[in-house]
């Protein structure tokens, strides 16, 4: 049996080939068309979009925070500084899975639930190429546990930062103010590539209204860096501007014999130098640590904070607003005197009451038996309050409230510092306009004993006491006495602010308002004798007052033992010393603190026994070094 054989068809197998070869060769030239067509467009029409963007992954642009200011008080104590920190940071347009990211770093140090609660609200507000703070003031095993890890988190940088940081705690913290996070409303009003790379505002105080000067000007580094984002090196740097030193006119030391007189009231002190307006202290009892506010206070300690009774955020001396009681009494009787009303020789009797002609209503004086017949010395001096009935109603509301006003009662002193609220000296047409009532004359009565509406605040207390010492010479407020270019060291002074002066009708007149004041001090039956009047080395003028903090009905006495602790009239004391040359101007309110002469007077008196015969018992930093470790002692943590 023969075998079939195969024949090969040469022919076709030629053709076969020939097209697979052909096809082929035009694939590859359509291939390289296609490759050369995109070189040319990457390299020749595309070429200046491409370089940019290669240029770009290759270099990076950094701001550079400025250094924030540093703020001094008048003898050069060191009150707020910048304390060097390092933070952990994230850009997350470089972080590929975020929540993967937190969770590994969560592995290598503390992240609490606060600090995540505020970088995910901080990641909604901010660019993604913006680096954002995930933990600050890290320790330095931290530090070193992500620089070894750093290779494992892309986007994840540890950042050098100096923090705001004030070394008395609460000293003075209401008159400073503090620093915190910008917040959402902030970023709406700043001009945002001036605060780019800074996380921090003044919120309050001298902070807040010398944020453009402390602040400084941010600076620019452009920065080689690999493909994972590291940086490699500084190719060009513009520096930042620090912002100014502040030197203050604030005395620290005599800021914490205020703040130690007031002991565990509540209240405010204000001290000022009624030459040149500078405030020498600015009280506010209780205080707060305003360090706990700069990186982030918990939610627990800020509430416990805003919930207290106490009320320890709440600046009182700019914007406590308080009757005057009776320390509108010497302004009363310099009106009466200038304008005519009254002589200063001629009695009025008290005899405990008054009464407005027509009216059953008896307005009472504070002594029940009366003072008998008093002239304007007297009532002064004993705060007679009938005299001063007869004297408001003689002059009316309106007469009054317009010869206050160039005082300061009723309007902001202007000083530079934030959060200012202005009094409320009444009127009639005031009256019309808020409350659609008219003025009654029994209102007119209160009103010239420094109750009703009458309002004030512990600042402009002190600054109209210091204008009436002054024979009507009117400074405007300042606690910012220079700034320092931190630089340079050149010191800028700024000068003191004079306004127009009270008009004087008769010196005379004023001389005997202040001779009068100086006897409620040092006469033995004038209601501060003796209190501090007794045994002071110097003469002082001053003014007693209680304020009511609720009326007492017509057939009631007022009995303080009975009355709970939150509602007792509030002891304040208006001063300047020495008589004749008056160097410091000082209000007191001592919130429920009751009368003037026993409780608000003595603080005033350490305050100018302090600032006249510089009575330091130690060194400032040795008595603050001293209580922090006595704070630290109680409470490691």
């Amino acid at each position: 049996m023969r075998a079939h054989l195969t024949i090969k068809d040469h022919f076709r197998e030629t053709k076969l080939f020939n097209v697979r070869a052909i096809t082929s060769v035009v694939v590859s030239i359509a291939l390289i068309v296609v490759i050369v067509a995109r070189l040319v467009y990457l390299q020749i029409v595309d070429h200046e979009l491409y370089a940019t963007l290669s240029e770009d992954n290759r270099f990076h642009i950094r701001a550079i925070p400025p250094t924030r200011g540093l703020i001094y008080d008048r003898n050069g104590i060191l009150l707020a500084h910048n304390f060097p920190t390092y933070a952990l940071e994230i850009t997350p347009e470089r972080v590929k899975n975020m929540d993967e990211t937190l969770q590994d770093l969560s592995q290598l140090i503390t992240i609490d639930e606060s600090d995540l609660s505020r970088f995910k609200r901080e990641l909604k507000r901010n660019r993604p190429f913006k680096a954002i703070p995930i933990r600050t003031r890290l320790s330095d095993e931290e530090v070193a546990r992500i620089a070894v890890n750093r290779h494992r988190f892309p986007g994840v940088d540890i950042a050098a930062e100096l923090i705001r940081h004030y070394p008395h705690g609460g000293l003075g913290v209401h008159a400073i103010g503090y620093v915190g996070r910008i917040n959402e409303k902030e970023k709406q009003l700043i001009d945002e590539s001036d605060y780019d790379g800074t996380d921090y505002i003044g919120k309050t105080g001298i902070e807040k209204y010398y944020e453009d000067i402390l602040h400084g000007h941010v600076g620019v580094a452009q920065e080689e860096t690999n493909a994972t984002g590291r940086r490699l090196r500084v190719i060009e740097q513009v520096p930042s501007e620090p912002g100014y030193n502040l030197r203050l006119t604030l005395d620290a030391k005599l800021q914490q014999v205020a703040e130690e007189a007031m002991g565990d009231h509540r209240g405010a002190v204000v001290a000022i130098d009624p030459n040149n307006g500078n405030i020498l202290t600015l009280a506010s009892t209780p205080v707060y640590d305003p360090n706990l506010f700069v990186t982030g206070i918990d939610r627990k300690t800020y509430q416990e904070l805003r919930n207290s009774e106490d009320l320890p955020l709440f600046n009182r001396a700019l914007r406590g607003r308080y009757p005057p009681g009776s320390t509108i009494k010497p302004f009363m009787a310099l009106a009466g005197l200038e304008l005519g009303v009254v002589e200063s020789d001629v009695p009025t009797h008290c005899p405990g009451w008054y009464r407005l002609q027509g009216d059953k209503h008896r307005y009472r004086d504070w002594k029940k038996q009366g003072h008998g017949a008093v002239d304007l010395d007297t009532a002064i001096v004993q705060s007679c309050d009938v005299y001063f009935y007869d004297l408001a109603h003689t002059l009316g509301i309106d007469r009054m409230a317009h010869f206050l006003f160039p005082f300061g009662f009723n309007y902001k002193t202007g000083a530079d510092i934030f959060g200012e609220l202005a009094g409320l000296m009444p009127t009639s047409q005031w009256k019309r306009k808020t409350r659609g009532q008219p003025w009654y004359a029994g209102e007119t009565l209160i009103a010239g004993i420094g109750q009703g509406y009458t309002l004030i605040t512990p600042l402009q207390m002190a600054h109209s006491t210091g204008v009436l010492a002054s024979y009507g010479k009117r400074m405007q407020p300042r606690i910012v006495g220079a700034l320092e270019n931190a630089n340079s060291g050149e010191i800028k002074p700024i000068f003191p602010i004079e306004e127009s002066p009270v008009p004087i009708h008769d010196k005379e007149n004023w001389h005997k308002v202040l001779t009068a004041m100086e006897r409620v001090v040092h006469y033995w039956r004038g209601t501060a004798y003796r209190a501090i009047g007794k045994d002071a080395p110097y003469k002082i003028g001053g003014k007693t007052g209680t304020a009511q903090v609720f009326s007492v009905k017509q057939d009631e006495e007022y009995d303080e033992e009975k009355v709970d602790e939150r509602l007792r009239d509030h002891a304040l004391f208006i001063a300047f010393a020495p008589v004749d040359a008056p160097k410091i101007a000082v209000a007191v309110i001592v919130e429920n603190g009751g009368h003037g002469g026993s409780t608000a007077a003595p603080i005033a008196r350490k305050v100018m026994d302090y600032y006249l015969l510089d009575l330091e018992k130690m060194d400032f930093s040795q008595q603050n070094a001293q209580k922090t470790a006595e704070k630290t002692a109680k409470n490691p943590s």
